[in-house]
This record gives structure tokens, C-alpha cells and sequence, in this order.
């Protein structure tokens, strides 16, 4: 048995189609918050289960049976992640799951400025220390994160940003994908497994891309930290969430998201989708 959690969720949702299409629906199981947003699945005979980090006993039921795990990270800012994601490593142990899978981060360090790579690499001890067998996906940066992280370029022709550095922007749908194949190989993959697109442009690198596709001059400047924050704030960011956001671009400019992987494209069976290819289509929001 396979159990998804997160499977309302764009990441792990789509994994959970993938799966579909390499395992019978009745060895998926989905650990949802709210099962009514998961009517989707149960029409295809996945069991559909209630499971919330935040209720510990709704998971070791939501676990039973599971041969593997796949662990999604909680993308709440608000919350203690390292805590929910313990809680959910020891229901998983107490229902006696074969494998934990996690959804990490290319970046994942204790030392990192960026939050979330902290985080992941708390879990990832907290899954070395487990018992269990166990996978961190260590996924590229999601290239979709490029709609913000890039600023209103579309309108302004410039690219303002407190630092530069190279990131291996990757498609979330290609993680998606590759954690199924993962799934659907019965343990092949242990421990940290990146998985990342194949360059990792800098947004200078991004300047030249975009000013490619749309015929215009776009350029990349580099902001002082403290007026970028003014100007997140001056679009309506809250300070907090601008100040989170710093910390990503901080992380890349020491490199953090610079390294690459061909794995990804091996698991696909075809080369990854490139930032070039997000900034191609149409802006979203």
C-alpha cells in the first residue's frame, strides 16, 4: 500500500495521477485534511482517509498498512513544521510504515538563511533518527515561484532583486512526476535524492531569457536589502512574509540552489522543463 498525504494539494495531488498510471488504484491510499476535496480520487477507487498533522490521532490510523509514506512538508508559515512533520514521522513509526518518503528541498541545511531549508533539514534527521527506512526528495526550487520572485518585470522591464544568485529552477509537475516513479520502484531510492532541472540560471541569466521571449530590453539591478523589503511592503507584502522571501534570495546568492542534477531527466526519460519554459507562458498569478 502507498499513502499520500497532501494529495489536495498541487504537488502531491499530481503525483497521486501519476501513480495512477503505474500502480492499481487499490494499492493508493490518500491521508487528506478534508476528504470532501478528495472526491476526485475516491471516483477512481484510491481509499481516501482523513489524516491532519495537526490531530495526532487521526494519523496512525491514516497510516496503517502503508508499505511507503510520502510525507508532504507543511507549507504554512505560520506553523511549527519541524513539529507537525515529528508528529507525522512518529505516527509513521508506530503503524509500522515500511518507507518514509518526504517532499524536501535541494537546499535543506541548519545553517541556511532561507526558513524552510532549516526546516528540511531538521525533518531529514528527524528521519535519519526514525528507524525507518527512508527518501527525501530534494527538489529543485519550484520554477512557478518565479511569477513573484521575480517582481513585476512584465510591467516594468526590470528586475529587481536584493542578490542574484544561480538557482535550479524546477518544474513542480516534473517533481511530481519523478516522486511517483520513485514510489512505483519499492524502495530503489534511499536517503537525500535531488532532483533538479538541468541549469541553474542566475537572474541576470533570467534578464536574457525574458528579454529573448518578449523582444524587449529587460535588465536585472541589484537592490539594497533593506529598500527591496520597502518595496515588498509598498506592493502590499506584509513585512514578515517580505523578510521571509529575503532569506530565499540570500540562500541563493551563496549558492544554496546552484547545483544540478541529471537524475530528474533520467527519471522523466526526458530533459526537465527549463525556467525558459515558465517564462514563455503567460503570466499567473
Amino acid at each position: 500500500m502507498l499513502v499520500i498525504t497532501g494529495a489536495t494539494g498541487a504537488l502531491n495531488g499530481a503525483t497521486v495521477d501519476h501513480l495512477l498510471e503505474r500502480v492499481p488504484a487499490e494499492d493508493i491510499a490518500v491521508a487528506v485534511r478534508d476528504v470532501s476535496r478528495a472526491q476526485r480520487f475516491a471516483e477512481r477507487g484510491v481509499a481516501v482517509r482523513h489524516g491532519d498533522y495537526a490531530d495526532p490521532a487521526s494519523l496512525p490510523g491514516a497510516f496503517e498498512g502503508a508499505d511507503q509514506l510520502l510525507l508532504v512538508s507543511s507549507n504554512d508559515p505560520a506553523a511549527d513544521a519541524v513539529a507537525l512533520h515529528r508528529t507525522a514521522i512518529d505516527a509513521a513509526v508506530t503503524a509500522g510504515v515500511g518507507r518514509i518518503l518526504y517532499t524536501s528541498h535541494q537546499g535543506a541545511g541548519l545553517d541556511s538563511p532561507f526558513r524552510p531549508a532549516r526546516h528540511h533539514a531538521a525533518t531529514e534527521q528527524l528521519l535519519a533518527d526514525s528507524g525507518v527506512a527512508w527518501t527525501s526528495l530534494r527538489n529543485g526550487f519550484y520554477a512557478h515561484s518565479l511569477n513573484w520572485l521575480m517582481g513585476p518585470w512584465r510591467e516594468t522591464g526590470v528586475i529587481a532583486v536584493p542578490a542574484a544568485g544561480p538557482v535550479s529552477w524546477t518544474a513542480r509537475e516534473d517533481a511530481a512526476e519523478a516522486a511517483a516513479v520513485i514510489l512505483a520502484s519499492n524502495g530503489a531510492y534511499d536517503g537525500p535524492t535531488t532532483l533538479t532541472a538541468g541549469a541553474a540560471p542566475t537572474f541576470d541569466d533570467l534578464a536574457v531569457i525574458a528579454s529573448q521571449l518578449t523582444g524587449r530590453t529587460i535588465t536585472c539591478v541589484a537592490v539594497d536589502e533593506e529598500e527591496w523589503i520597502a518595496a515588498q511592503i509598498a506592493r502590499g507584502a506584509r513585512e514578515q512574509m517580505a523578510r521571509f522571501l529575503l532569506g530565499f534570495y540570500q540562500a541563493a546568492e551563496q549558492g544554496r540552489f546552484a547545483g544540478v542534477d541529471p537524475l530528474l531527466g533520467k527519471l522523466l526519460g526526458r530533459e526537465p522543463r527549463t525556467a525558459r519554459d515558465l517564462l514563455a507562458q503567460p503570466a499567473t498569478h
